[in-house]
């Protein structure tokens, strides 16, 4: 019962995260939402919240609790994990299984009625918060998790599995904003927003398609213009994830790319926020084939006044920005693909073996087994891609868009490939709602799409080849 542990007890747990060390258990996320009460209300005036995240984190894979230590036992023995391209570290693995656990506990169970509803689960989204997820990749000091790109592609994959709408609107928070501020922001900007974005008390998302303007993003027809100490933005931006989280107001921040100059390179990032004279919510997207959960809206801005404090980055330099920021966008995405296959293989290889047919199991039929098999195969491919290129991703750098985009192009086929075999497989049972694999096509359809067309990537990635690589490694 950890209601019953001290704080003696609880110390001698944190202690560990002290020396850096990982405690290893498995334990169910109703035992680890009390562990984090406690920990956040006995422990945090001696550990900073970043600190109590992390060791959160940690003790979703921690040694068996069933007891409390007693006094004069050694402390719970480091177990050696052996690393793999999935999970380089031990603390990888802990992530991959606090998110796993509770994707599974809390994700999964609203996914369809949030779907249907098309609607945000905005308090399961500031749970995401108190586990250090929403800032993964932000410094500790303005209340991230520190963590990489592979903790990246682990968090992406483990959600979408369950839900890759509730995933999506993640990804719109965490990478598009959040991220993006941590790499390009100033440092009044980072401490004014990223602890607010990081636990969740503020829900954020980033402008950069319009109404006329998809992958040709060079062509935004969205202008700022310099008055003064303010700058005054004039545009609509159009298919914002976020871009309300109830279908009557905008969210609370967005990074908004804008024409600053007379050339398609003079682009320039603001930090625009939710009640500012000037901007407001257009139209709410409804009626999506798929990621129903996930708000989509315009945002307009008519003579929006920002001031130039806003201003991120360098005024006309934010294509920098903004292709650093589409690497992880990228890499992140094809991590969804990953976890709509993985489900769909899961869903598919259960059904094909309990089902019977002629007789015989399903999966004992030459068609069924080549659908299952290549899935698989496809996946585990996919999968290598994704989290090698994460391996080789630094966040901060800009130079590795051929992966990106390599990464998003497969896996956005494959996902959606894979989903529909499932459906095949499970026949009319895998066409309606309440087995799940109809959901996971629908959202896969969208990686096509979303974060680059699969056009986009082809463009992408054989002028990079003609320009970069005479022979492959």
């Amino acid at each position: 019962d950890l209601s019953s542990w001290g704080n003696w007890e609880l110390s001698r747990y944190l202690s560990a995260f002290r020396k850096r060390k990982l405690l290893l258990c498995n334990m169910r996320s109703g035992a680890s939402r009390t562990l984090r009460r406690l920990l956040v209300s006995n422990i945090q005036p001696r550990l900073p919240l970043p600190a109590v995240q992390r060791a959160t984190v940690r003790l979703f894979s921690a040694p068996s609790l069933s007891k409390a230590p007693q006094q004069g036992e050694p402390e719970p023995a480091v177990q050696d994990t052996s690393s793999s391209i999935f999970s380089p570290t031990p603390e990888h693995q802990a992530l991959r299984e606090m998110v796993r656990s509770f994707a599974e506990a809390e994700v999964e169970p609203q996914a369809n009625e949030f779907n249907r509803g098309e609607l945000m689960n905005v308090p399961l989204f500031r749970k995401l918060g108190e586990l250090g997820l929403l800032g993964v990749t932000v410094p500790e000091e303005y209340g991230g998790s520190g963590m990489d790109a592979s903790a990246v592609c682990i968090v992406h994959e483990e959600l979408a599995a369950c839900d890759p709408a509730f995933c999506l609107a993640y990804l719109a928070h965490s990478m598009l904003f959040v991220n993006n501020l941590a790499q390009n922001g100033n440092e009044a900007q980072k401490k004014a927003w990223l602890p607010q974005a990081s636990d969740g008390s503020k829900i954020c998302g980033m402008c950069m398609s319009e109404p006329s303007v998809g992958t040709d993003v060079l062509g935004m027809k969205t202008t700022a213009v310099r008055d003064g100490d303010e700058y005054v933005i004039n545009g609509a931006k159009m298919w914002i994830t976020n871009g309300t989280v109830d279908g009557k107001e905008t969210g609370d921040a967005y990074l908004v790319y804008a024409r600053t100059g007379t050339t398609n390179r003079e682009i320039s990032l603001f930090l625009v926020e939710k009640g500012m004279k000037g901007f407001s919510l257009g139209q709410k997207i409804q009626d999506k084939c798929g990621m129903r959960a996930s708000m989509t809206a315009e945002l307009v801005f008519q003579d929006c006044r920002v001031p130039a404090s806003n201003l991120v980055g360098e005024e006309g330099k934010a294509t920098i920005c903004m292709m650093r920021n589409l690497q992880i966008e990228r890499v992140a995405l094809a991590a969804m693909s990953l976890g709509i296959a993985r489900r769909c293989v899961e869903e598919m290889n259960r059904y094909a073996r309990d089902r019977q047919a002629f007789g015989a199991p399903l999966n004992s039929f030459g068609q069924m087994q080549r659908l299952i098999a290549e899935s698989y195969a496809e996946y585990q491919a996919g999968r290598c891609y994704v989290y090698q290129t994460a391996k080789d991703l630094d966040l901060g750098s800009v130079g590795d868009g051929l992966n990106a985009d390599g990464v998003k192009l497969y896996c956005g086929v494959m996902g959606k490939n894979v989903a529909d075999r499932a459906i095949q497989v499970m026949g009319g049972y895998g066409y309606v709602g309440e087995y799940n694999v109809e959901r996971l096509w629908r959202d896969a359809k969208l990686l096509e799409i979303g974060g680059g067309t699969n056009e986009a990537h082809h463009k992408n990635m054989v002028r990079d080849l003609s320009r970069k690589v005479d022979k492959l490694p």
